[in-house]
Formats: structure tokens, C-alpha cells, sequence
């Protein structure tokens, strides 16, 4: 390369765990260049992270979930079906974390760093919401198997549609919360999603990754960075977008809650690679060459 990049938009994609690569990928390459696009578009697991970075807090965010993931909880507690509730565990342990990290200051951070468009997928007025994620998830287990699940529509062909929610248009932490979890609601992972009374899922279900948003202002000539999580397989490219992903294999469950190696592996791999891709477009580094 032979000049520095800039971005006008940054779009995070899915992946559960394996978004813990785009932890270390953030953290590494804006400590070595500038990144400050006009937004960030985040769907699933992204968004997590890239509020986290946003608000200044991911040492902190990781730590937590590293020393949890470190204890070896298992993912599914049997005992909970006696208190009527999911003995799938992921969804209320990553609910935890996000109220105990995300509070008012965490929350005027975001506010004060450039939007994060956070995807959710909203269900249709008649369709009720346990129809609506079986159906769709469903629908998006068969298109993994007849496609190379590199960008994710199966919940659209459903009748779901893809709406945002910026940071700098919520109210309360709460709220943050509310919206960290429905971008990720991929039950019965993880519950159904609820902002403001209204019912969402995952927003990958509709478009994974986030390329809506990235095709509006590319198309306007903006130049865009997308973060995917998957090794081997990138989404589609186009002009004025440079797609970035784990340069080798993350193999890490997605919902597991107690893997510490896995995802400590999955953010330590961030890190290489978006040092190796930032100084790989450095021009000081260029012009002592």
C-alpha cells in the first residue's frame, strides 16, 4: 500500500465469540492509526464490542468476561426448569455483564464517540414473536447449508426487516442494554429482544453482515471497513469497501460461556491482525523503507 486509509464507516459483523477477534483487531490498529469514521453500523455479538470500545471500557468489559470464562461454567443448567426459566444460561449471564459494564458514564461516552448503529431485526405486526424466531432461525439453518453463510438474509425472506437503533439516541443505560441484547437474540441462545415494548431478534437474521447501511453511503462514494469474524470465507466486496477478517481459524463455540482459551484466542488473533493491517497501511512505516 503506498497511503494511510480513512474511513467514513465502520460495519462490525456477527459471530457470537468469535467477535472477540474484533476486540483485539480495534484496540491494536486505533492505537496504531487514527479511526474515527462518521459512524459504526454493529449487528449481533458486534455490537457488544463495539460499544465496549466505543465507551473507552474494553480492557475493563474483557477482563470481566475473561475471568467469568475462566471459572468453566457450563452452558446449560438443568435446575433452572424448576424456576420456569431457559436452562440455556448464555442469555441471562450476558445480560449480567452488560448491567454491571454499562452504566450513565459508560453510556455518555458513546454518545460523545461517533454513532453505532445497532441492527435489529423487527418482526411484522401480525407475526408473533416465538413464530417469528422459529421460523427464522430455521430458515437460516437451511440457508447455511445450501450457501457458504457469508451474508445472512434467510429472516428477510420471512417478512423481518432491519431498523437501527444509534447510541446517541438512547435514553438510559437500560435501554442500551435492552438493545445490546435484541441485536443477539437468537433463541433459544438467547431470548427474544424487547426495546420499548416492541418485540425484535437478531439483526443478522436479516442481514449479517451489517451491509445495508455500508451500501447507502458507498454508494454516495464513502469508504468503508467491515470487520467479519469468519476465516476463510469474507462477504462480498465492493468498490470503497475493504473487508478485514481473522487471518486463521477461531474455534470457539458461540454462545460458550466458559472456554477462556477460546476466546482469549479469538481477541489475542485481533490484536496480530489489526496491528499487521495497520501498519500494513502506514505511510511513515513506508517511507523509512
Amino acid at each position: 500500500m503506498t497511503s494511510d486509509l480513512s474511513f467514513d464507516a465502520v460495519g462490525l459483523a456477527g459471530g457470537g465469540n468469535r467477535c472477540y477477534w474484533q476486540s483485539g483487531f480495534l484496540k491494536a490498529y486505533s492505537e496504531h492509526q487514527s479511526l474515527n469514521p462518521r459512524f459504526y453500523v454493529s449487528v449481533s455479538a458486534g455490537a457488544y464490542h463495539g460499544a465496549m470500545f466505543l465507551a473507552g471500557v474494553g480492557d475493563r468489559v474483557r477482563a470481566s468476561a475473561f475471568a467469568f470464562a475462566e471459572k468453566g461454567h457450563r452452558g446449560v443448567d438443568w435446575r433452572a426448569l424448576r424456576r420456569r426459566q431457559s436452562p440455556l444460561v448464555v442469555g441471562s449471564l450476558f445480560r449480567q455483564l452488560l448491567d454491571s459494564e454499562f452504566g450513565n458514564e459508560e453510556l455518555a461516552a458513546l454518545k460523545a464517540a461517533p454513532p453505532m448503529l445497532i441492527q435489529l431485526s423487527e418482526l411484522p405486526d401480525w407475526m408473533p414473536g416465538a413464530f417469528g424466531a422459529l421460523g427464522s432461525i430455521g430458515a437460516y439453518q437451511i440457508e447455511k447449508l445450501l450457501t457458504d453463510g457469508v451474508h445472512s438474509k434467510a429472516g428477510a425472506r420471512l417478512g423481518l426487516r432491519p431498523v437501527w437503533i444509534s447510541t446517541h439516541n438512547i435514553d438510559y443505560p437500560g435501554e442500551l442494554v435492552d438493545a445490546l441484547m435484541a441485536t443477539s437474540s437468537v433463541p433459544p441462545f438467547m431470548p427474544i429482544g424487547r426495546v420499548r415494548g416492541r418485540a425484535y431478534l437478531d439483526g443478522g437474521l436479516v442481514d449479517n453482515p451489517p451491509l445495508t447501511k455500508l451500501r447507502e453511503v458507498e454508494n454516495k462514494g464513502w469508504r468503508t471497513l467491515l470487520l467479519s469474524t469468519r476465516f476463510g470465507r469474507k462477504p462480498p466486496s465492493a468498490p470503497n469497501r475493504i473487508v478485514v477478517g481473522p487471518s486463521e481459524d477461531i474455534p470457539v463455540n458461540k454462545f460458550a460461556v466458559g472456554d477462556a482459551a477460546g476466546i482469549r484466542h479469538a481477541y489475542e488473533l485481533g490484536l496480530r491482525d489489526g496491528m499487521a493491517f495497520a501498519r500494513s497501511h502506514d505511510t511513515r512505516s513506508i517511507s523509512k523503507n
